[in-house]
């Protein structure tokens, strides 16, 4: 994926396209749950669906803003992947067990939950080495400016 230099941070562009499409249909399944399934799906099934909206909500929202963070193209593209997976898998089996009931959807969920997991693990340490970088920087222009 092609890395643009978007604000602050570096992330492929296809990453934020990706979170504002994310986004939008999260609020359009939002409508569609509150409106369209309250009738046909059990309180607990609503509840499913709408866990998957949240969760899709999240992460969509934490992909439209980590151009602003200071992590490299390498460490946010990362995040970014680890996100869109753990939507899909998340979200998407959750979706997809409470519309139809099918039970075995319900182990997938777990697997898109670690993907989340594993994307905050890693902009974590995004973070952690931008700073690291950053100190090392300005050590060595003001080691620079003294001789």
């Amino acid at each position: 994926m092609k890395n643009e230099h978007i604000g602050l941070g570096t992330v492929a562009k296809s990453y934020l396209i990706i979170g504002a499409l994310l986004a939008g249909l999260a609020v359009v399944l939002g409508a569609f749950g509150a409106h369209g399934l309250k009738s046909l799906l059990t309180s607990q099934q609503l509840n499913t669906f709408e866990i998957g909206v949240r969760y899709q909500m999240y992460h969509a929202l934490a992909l439209l803003i980590l151009p602003a963070l200071s992590i490299t193209s390498t460490w946010g593209n990362r995040v970014a992947f680890c996100f869109v997976v753990g939507t899909v898998l998340f979200s998407g089996s959750l979706y997809a067990l409470s519309v139809s009931g099918i039970k075995w959807f319900g182990p997938i969920t777990p697997v898109g939950g670690m993907f989340f997991i594993v994307g905050w693990g890693l902009l974590v340490i995004g973070l952690i080495k931008a700073q690291k970088s950053v100190k090392q920087q300005t050590s060595h222009k003001s080691g620079a400016s003294n001789v």
